[in-house]
């Protein structure tokens, strides 16, 4: 193939182009797409590269497995218990009530990376058209003619070079693995603090080897970052408390700023926007990289079903009405599960005292009536289609 010139154009090779490359490939592999990519070649150059642990939903376990890129290091959730520090109001989920083999998964974000380069690799030798290039920025700049062009590329909140709808939630998340003293295997708590959610997750590590997430003000991370490792622990003590017992360490503390920042539309002429190029969430819910991973296997469907055609159904109007009505199927989903993110972002770190109580209220309501609890957590694992 040339390679200035294909079907498909995908910018940006974190997990999601990655996916929508390869599912696209792998249900059309003739299919003519080039994919830049700004990560190293060598996937040893990546094994130290983001180590934070990542929430995937029980539903992207099962998209990935399709392209057998489902990592071998992970930690299963069977429980999930939320709560609010200081306050009444409790909800517990559990993988029996809705007859699942596990309510998620924690895993490294690098092994995620590399595990799905290495899937595509695999789709790649039975793909003849499939341009793979690794650029940065020193890479000459070449210009690419392609009838659709997939922006795949979005980076963090605050690293990307487009804000168009959203709110700073003026927090910063601080990430680690800590080592407890009385862990409960394959449970997640999502503690409810006076400053944001404060969660402990399992990891693959062991069962006493958890991943956090301290949200809170920039002010106050950027403290926490700083504190000796002891200091730290009676803070991360006081706020979390005693279920599962004294936390014993803390090693890799990061920060990362936390906002929402979305487009209105996700698709223009012959482009089309997903993963976080689409939308960027708070953590609160775990919905980012799943929403992405959705938008990924969709637009494959689509892309499969205008390119694998006739060519004189390819035509800049054939790809364009392709693309909204993607677009369209997306809506529903995107919608809750932006909106949600983003109330539970903001619900779960006002301090006034109506809030207060009726939070509580919504926590002790989920307990109280399974059918709501079952539609949440089911939202969570496949999200809407």
């Amino acid at each position: 193939m040339n390679p200035s010139s294909c079907d498909i154009l995908i910018q940006g090779g974190g997990p999601v182009g990655l996916a929508c490359a390869a599912w696209t490939l792998q249900k059309f592999p003739e299919a003519k797409i080039i994919l830049l990519d700004r990560n190293p070649v060598n996937d040893e150059d990546l094994a130290a590269a983001d180590t934070r642990g990542i929430a995937l939903s029980h539903g992207s376990k099962l998209l990935l497995d399709t392209i057998n890129a489902w990592p071998k290091e992970f930690a299963e959730i069977h429980r999930v218990h939320v709560s609010q520090t200081g306050r009444f109001g409790r909800a517990l989920m559990t993988r029996e009530e809705l007859k699942q083999d596990a309510l998620g998964h924690i895993i490294r974000y690098r092994d995620i990376h590399i595990t799905l380069r290495q899937a595509l690799r695999a789709i790649q030798a039975k793909s003849p058209n499939f341009v793979w290039q690794h650029i940065n920025k020193d890479t000459e700049e070449h210009h690419i003619h392609a009838k659709c062009i997939v922006h795949a590329e979005g980076g963090l909140f605050k690293t990307q070079d487009w804000v168009e709808s959203g709110r700073d939630y003026g927090q910063s998340a601080l990430v680690g693995l800590v080592e407890v003293e009385n862990a409960v295997p394959h449970q997640a708590w999502e503690r409810f603090t006076a400053e944001g959610p404060l969660a402990v997750l399992p990891s693959h590590y062991g069962s006493n080897i958890l991943n956090l997430i301290w949200c809170g003000s920039p002010e106050s991370s950027q403290h926490r970052l700083q504190l000796s490792e002891a200091n730290f622990l009676v803070e991360l003590q006081k706020e979390f408390g005693s279920r599962i017992g004294r936390f014993l360490k803390i090693q890799d503390r990061r920060l990362y700023e936390l906002g929402l920042n979305y487009r209105k539309e996700i698709t223009k002429d012959n482009e089309v926007w997903i993963g976080n190029a689409a939308q960027t969430l708070h953590p609160v819910a775990g919905q980012g990289l799943n929403l992405g991973l959705r938008d990924a296997f969709l637009l494959s469907e689509k892309l499969v079903e205008v390119f694998s055609g006739a060519a004189e159904k390819q035509s800049p109007a054939d790809v364009q009405n392709t693309l909204q009505s993607y677009a369209q199927s997306r809506k529903v989903d995107r919608k809750t599960t932006i909106g949600l993110t983003d109330f539970m972002a903001r619900v779960f770190t006002s301090n006034l005292a109506p809030v207060v109580a009726a939070r509580g209220l919504a926590l002790s309501a989920l307990q109280w009536f399974p059918p709501v609890k079952t539609a949440l957590a089911r939202q969570m694992m496949f999200g809407r289609r």
